[in-house]
């Protein structure tokens, strides 16, 4: 679904069209928009297919960032979100493979506003790759993102705290950090004071100077949580070791979407704000 409607297909006999038609072939078409990026820097390639079948296409990849190649790489049908397709095409273990890449950026988006955010970093970084995991499932336009925010990596969407001390910090990336914004809301109500942080990109966030990611991460506060529904491997560098990090760490299920989150989570015995049952 990233058809540029209003051009037609690049054809012999149309070269001024700019969709390209790659079929079923993911590494050719990472190949090939690697030679479009290294050929022509007036030109900036993108292309599109599941999360999970970057396993197709991981040396294409490889090859954009080991040659500073800046191509835009939509990537979606994010987490075990997916659904009824199975564990075959839920990607728990890709979103740590590519942030543990050299020279690459791995962004995943929480809505609207982010995934724009994620699209103005892509373009801007014309010598490393960038790679934006997007969820298969609606998602509501959440109060507190930013472009801004985007770019810095991870950065502070609500918090009712004083002096950057808050009891708790809830760390979230894309489909889940409207989880995060839920459960602090019933914390809060028990008079807990919670900052939610988005961690759209750990690369982003690791550039940031030392001053900044300690006014989103405070070293004071233990009490820290990441949420996010794949892999919970690296999340413990930024958890540290009171703090608790809520994944899976084993393949999803074949379900429908909410049904999966739900019993994916509830039966590796860990907290499910999204099922709407109490928060612990």
């Amino acid at each position: 679904m990233t058809l540029l409607k209003t051009f037609g297909n690049f054809q012999k006999d149309t070269p001024e069209e700019r969709n390209l038609r790659f079929g079923v072939r993911e590494h050719s078409m990472g190949a090939i928009c690697n030679g479009i990026a290294l050929h022509s820097p007036g030109l900036i390639p993108y292309c599109a297919t599941f999360f999970v079948f970057t396993d197709y296409m991981r040396a294409a990849m490889r090859i954009s960032a080991l040659s500073e190649a800046g191509v835009v790489y939509v990537m979606t049908h994010y987490s075990i979100g997916l659904g009824e397709d199975g564990p075959t095409h839920h990607p728990v273990e890709h979103l740590f493979s590519f942030r543990a890449m050299p020279n690459i950026l791995m962004l995943r988006p929480a809505d609207g506003t982010e995934t724009a955010g994620a699209y103005k970093v892509a373009l801007l970084n014309r010598k490393r790759p960038s790679v934006l995991a997007l969820s298969r499932q609606k998602l509501p336009q959440l109060s507190g993102t930013s472009i801004e925010g985007v770019e810095k990596g991870g950065y502070v969407i609500s918090d009712n705290s004083s002096d950057n001390k808050p009891d708790l910090i809830l760390m979230a990336t894309g489909s889940e950090l409207e989880i995060a914004a839920k459960a602090s809301d019933e914390l809060r109500k028990e008079g807990k004071a919670v900052r939610v942080v988005s961690f759209v990109s750990w690369e982003l966030f690791e550039e940031q100077t030392e001053e900044y990611k300690l006014s989103v991460l405070p070293e004071n506060v233990e009490a820290r949580v990441s949420i996010e529904a794949v892999s919970t491997m690296g999340w413990e560098k930024y958890v540290g070791k009171e703090g608790k990090a809520i994944g899976i760490d084993r393949f999803g299920a074949s379900a429908p979407c909410r049904e999966n989150l739900q019993g994916v989570w509830i039966d590796s015995g860990e907290c499910c704000c999204i099922c709407k049952g109490p928060v612990s």
